[in-house]
């Protein structure tokens, strides 16, 4: 483990990565301390006061845990483009009523400035960072607050940035992930370069201490990460079907049907890449969606909140990494026991 892990009291190195929407729960987020890990709330898509409420949750448990926040890195909408993308999926969405040709293009940041007082006025252990590099202002304040600062990195010039704004300690994210790749440059789908690879070529450009995520389902798999480099793991696919999970019973069933056909990098759900279970939606629409984070996700998150209260997977972001077959039902300590067991 490395120490800024071990001074929190971390002592499973395997890790609960953030999952925006439902997934990531505060009793999720408190299974993983009293397992011996360090679970993070995911930030993005919340409003400051619901964001707010999930921290009073996990802060009442103790005192080990973190919070994600996306950093706003837009990737701005051609016009023309969103307007025939709506268009495309105009039969899906009326399938539930909606209708996406009247959807506005809506390009914000999620609530940035907001989300970044509340962890300053109220300080968290640890907070992590994805989808771009905040300022080094803003790195230098949470420190000067006693918290741990982590980035998403994807590739070698981004963990070299990260290490010269002052980080504490870089999430090294291979494509492998599920859900959202954090890359600092959304209109470029980084390369599928193996998590050990590019753990191996992030050490050589940096000496900050490395949590290595993507992919990773099985013991091995950990044991491997942290030959390569890492002092510690972080799953999110691996935890999706866990008892303590948000994950909506759809989602669950597609991630254990048998007859799922692997998974695929789609900017079809939201614009940005992203790698999910491959359904009817991705296999239609991958090819059409232009770039445009976030007003592509704003354009069908109606459809998929109706599709996923109508148990519709084909039209549901089921995001999942490339492990996802090994996901179970059944405790997330459990779960984060045996990823570690070869530790």
């Amino acid at each position: 483990m490395d120490s800024p892990l071990t001074d929190l009291g971390v002592e499973n190195p395997v890790l609960a990565a953030p999952m925006a929407g439902s997934p990531t729960t505060p009793g999720l987020v408190v299974a993983a301390a009293g397992a011996g890990s360090l679970g993070f709330l995911a930030g993005g898509y919340k409003t400051v006061e619901a964001l707010a409420e999930q921290i009073a949750r996990a802060r009442s448990a103790g005192d080990r845990f973190g919070v994600n926040l996306f950093v706003p890195n837009p990737a701005p909408v051609d016009a023309e483009a969103f307007r025939d993308f709506a268009r495309a999926i105009a039969p899906e969405a009326r399938t539930y009523g909606l209708d996406t040709a009247r959807t506005p293009v809506v390009e914000d940041d999620d609530q940035w400035a907001q989300k970044i007082d509340l962890l300053l006025s109220a300080p968290v252990p640890v907070v992590s960072f994805t989808f771009g590099m905040p300022e080094a202002a803003v790195v230098s304040a949470l420190r000067a607050a006693g918290t741990l600062v982590v980035q998403t990195v994807t590739a070698p010039q981004e963990a070299r940035a990260a290490e010269e704004a002052g980080v504490d300690v870089l999430a090294v994210q291979a494509s492998a992930a599920g859900g959202h790749s954090g890359t600092w440059t959304p209109r470029r789908t980084p390369a599928a370069l193996p998590l050990s690879d590019l753990l191996r070529a992030v050490r050589k450009e940096v000496s900050v201490p490395l949590v290595a995520a993507g992919g990773i389902a099985t013991p091995d798999a950990v044991t491997e990460a942290l030959a390569a480099g890492a002092g510690a793991v972080m799953v999110g696919t691996a935890l999706l079907r866990a008892d303590e999970a948000g994950t909506s019973a759809p989602y669950r069933a597609a991630l254990a049907d048998p007859a799922r056909r692997g998974t695929v990098v789609t900017r079809a759900f939201t614009g940005r890449p992203a790698r999910a279970l491959r359904n009817d939606f991705t296999d239609r629409y991958s090819g059409l969606a232009p770039h445009g984070y976030p007003a592509l996700h704003h354009l069908t998150s109606p459809m998929r909140g109706a599709a996923t209260a109508a148990h519709d997977p084909e039209r549901i972001n089921l995001w999942a990494g490339t492990g996802f077959r090994h996901t179970t039902a059944e405790p997330a300590a459990r779960i984060l026991h045996r990823l570690a067991s070869r530790v």
